[in-house]
C-alpha cells in the first residue's frame, strides 16, 4: 500500500477520525453508526468513506435484508490497511469473535439467556448482601454498567426499575443484539433468582422503546 495515498487520505481530520472507529471496531458499522459516533450528517460520513475506499484503506459489504428499500452498507478497514495502533483491546476483539461464533453455529435468545443465568447465579452465590435488588446492583456496577435505581411507575408501580447508565457490551450488542441483550438479562435473573425475594418483571434491551433497563418486584423495592 502507497504510503503517501495512506498519508493524503488520513489527512483530514473526519477521515482520519472515521478510520479510527472502524480500526478500534469489533464488528463491521455502517455509515448511519458512525455518523451516531462523530455527531456527523451520514451523507458527509459516505462521502468520506467513499475517499478511504478509493485508497484502499476502507471496505464495505452490502447486506440484502430481503425487504424493499436500499440495502445496508457496512464498513470495515481493507486487508492490509495499517492498524496504526488503534486495534482493539484483545479481551473486546475475543468477546466479538465469539459472539460472531455463537451466532454461527445458531445460537440464539435463549441459548444466550440461559448462559447468562449460569453467570448470573455463580454470581449471586458469591454476594454476601441478602438483597437481591442490591446484590443486582453490585454486580452490575462491577461489570460497568453505571446501575442508578428508582421506583417504578406505570404497569410496574410498587417495583424498582434499575437503569443502565453506560452499557460496557455496547458495540457487541448493536452488533448482536439477541445474543447480548438476553445474556445481559439472563444474567440479572440469575442473580435476583438466587439471592431470592425478588423477581425480575421487566428487561428493556437497546432496541425497546424505553431501552438498558431491568424492573425487579422486591419487598425491599425502592420508595
Amino acid at each position: 500500500m502507497d504510503q503517501l495515498t495512506v498519508l493524503k487520505a488520513l489527512g483530514d481530520e473526519t477521515r482520519f477520525t472515521l478510520y479510527r472507529e472502524l480500526a478500534t471496531s469489533t464488528a463491521a458499522l455502517s455509515a448511519h453508526d458512525l455518523a451516531d459516533r462523530l455527531g456527523l450528517h451520514a451523507n458527509t460520513v459516505r462521502l468520506h468513506l467513499e475517499r478511504l475506499r478509493e485508497a484502499e484503506l476502507v471496505d464495505v459489504e452490502v447486506v440484502h435484508r430481503g425487504t424493499v428499500g436500499r440495502p445496508h452498507h457496512l464498513y470495515f478497514l481493507a486487508d492490509g490497511a495499517p492498524s496504526l495502533g488503534f486495534d482493539p483491546p484483545a479481551h473486546a476483539l475475543l468477546a466479538g469473535l465469539m459472539a460472531a461464533m455463537a451466532e454461527r453455529i445458531g445460537a440464539d435468545a435463549d441459548d444466550a439467556a440461559d448462559t447468562g443465568h449460569a453467570w448470573g447465579v455463580d454470581a449471586g452465590r458469591r454476594t454476601r448482601s441478602r438483597s437481591c435488588l442490591k446484590a443486582l446492583e453490585g454486580e452490575l456496577s462491577r461489570l460497568g454498567f453505571e446501575p442508578t435505581a428508582e421506583a417504578a411507575d406505570g404497569e410496574y408501580e410498587g417495583s424498582t426499575r434499575i437503569h443502565f447508565l453506560h452499557c460496557p457490551f455496547r458495540e457487541l450488542a448493536e452488533a448482536y443484539p439477541e445474543l447480548v441483550c438476553n445474556l445481559h438479562r439472563g444474567l440479572c435473573e440469575g442473580v435476583v433468582d438466587q439471592v431470592g425475594g425478588g423477581t425480575v418483571e421487566e428487561f428493556a434491551t437497546l432496541y425497546d422503546h424505553e431501552p438498558c433497563h431491568v424492573t425487579v418486584s422486591t419487598a425491599d423495592r425502592v420508595s
